[in-house]
């Protein structure tokens, strides 16, 4: 019995567990390498976005920026430039890596082939991909966007006190995010009693409905600004893969592709091959050079941000509505939008955009270079 050639009989299928958890792990390991490298950008930009009263007279400039930066490594020391950055990796792994997996698979639904290739596709796959995996991690997401709000002033608490909140912040915010008002409150007992309701119907509400309300009222506390997030996230995500995949047509068309396209080491082709089984060029193209994949990624990004940042300004302000708000009162979407209005104007929607193109190219560069390289290296 003869072997037959290598390419035939190790070929993994995209639908498979193997290239599930093989992209998975790609996916994460991007998300975690692209957060690190902006970390501190990232909490400057937060700082900016929800108006924090310590550092909002210095936003809407790259000046501002770097004063900000430099005020927080004097009140924190580096360490405060990553303030929240541990529950930002919690996150972040299992969100880029959902998000990729599930960018992978939709698009194979969605475009079986290269001549389902259509615009409407490709930013139909990248939206649905971002919707589900921000649903599955936004709570961390809020909890790391409360963590790098946090200020703390040494000049304005005792050393003991200091410790006593950073020891245990994690915790500390967790326990307040819980406890803020909720979104609805009912006294929906006394309603009971004056319908005419039996006794044993209010004893069945207080010890069961009236508690089961609280505790998804305090539950959905994790979720303020859920809504905005993914308003905005059918843009982000939809045009960050739509201008990653175009930008990477551009590169590889035959006016490009001697100088865009990373060509095989004669000697290495054969381990470095995709084994992936698939009737679309996408799952079996060359890599890009690494300036190329870096522009592709960072052009992805930079579009992406342009276009859904309103909705992620709105979210962030949300997100902190139980720290910022009068009483830890949950505003909606509109109120929120109406004072972040009132408060700037137009220009207060784009509060922090300039560092979040700085942020954003670097970050997106990164994420889609690591991912591309570590799909390649587990030969997907």
């Amino acid at each position: 019995m003869t072997n037959l050639p290598n390419n035939t009989t190790n070929q993994i299928d995209k639908q498979s567990l193997e290239y599930v958890i093989k992209s998975g792990l790609s996916g994460g390991l991007a998300g975690i390498s692209a957060k690190t490298l902006i970390a501190p950008l990232d909490r400057v930009k937060i700082l900016f976005q929800t108006n924090n009263p310590h550092y909002s007279h210095l936003s809407g400039s790259f000046k501002g920026m770097i004063q900000t930066i430099k005020l927080i490594y004097k009140d924190s020391g580096f360490k405060g430039l990553y303030q929240g950055h541990s529950a930002t990796l919690l996150r972040i792994f299992p969100y880029a890596a959902i998000k990729f997996v599930c960018y992978e698979q939709i698009r194979t639904i969605l475009i079986p082939k290269d001549e389902f290739e259509t615009t409407y596709r490709r930013l139909l796959a990248g939206s649905l991909a971002g919707i589900i995996s921000v649903s599955f991690t936004y709570p961390l997401d809020l909890i790391r966007v409360r963590l790098a709000f946090e200020i703390h002033n040494n000049h304005n608490k005792n050393k003991n006190n200091h410790h006593k909140v950073t020891g245990g912040r994690l915790v500390h915010i967790l326990k307040t995010i819980y406890n803020e008002n909720p979104r609805f409150k009912f006294n929906t007992g006394g309603y009971l009693i004056n319908n005419g309701k039996s006794s044993i119907n209010n004893i069945i509400y207080n010890s069961i409905i009236h508690n089961n309300i609280h505790f998804i009222q305090s539950i959905s506390n994790f979720y303020r600004g859920f809504l905005p997030t993914i308003l905005g996230m059918i843009p982000y995500a939809g045009v960050s893969f739509y201008t990653h995949d175009l930008i990477h047509d551009i590169f590889r068309s035959p006016k490009f592709a001697n100088y865009t396209i990373k060509k095989q080491q004669p000697n290495k082709s054969s381990t470095k091959i995709s084994k992936t089984k698939s009737s679309s060029s996408f799952d079996t193209r060359l890599p890009l050079n690494t300036w190329a994949q870096l522009i592709a990624g960072g052009m992805a990004g930079m579009l992406a941000q342009a276009s859904a940042y309103p909705f992620e300004v709105i979210r962030r302000r949300m997100q902190v509505g139980g720290v910022v708000n009068n009483g830890g009162e949950f505003f909606s979407i509109a109120y929120t939008a109406m004072i972040i209005y009132s408060e700037k104007g137009w220009r207060g929607f784009y509060v922090g955009l300039g560092i979040g193109f700085i942020k954003i190219v670097p970050m997106f560069a990164c994420s889609f270079y690591v991912y591309e390289r570590s799909k390649k290296f587990l030969r997907i």
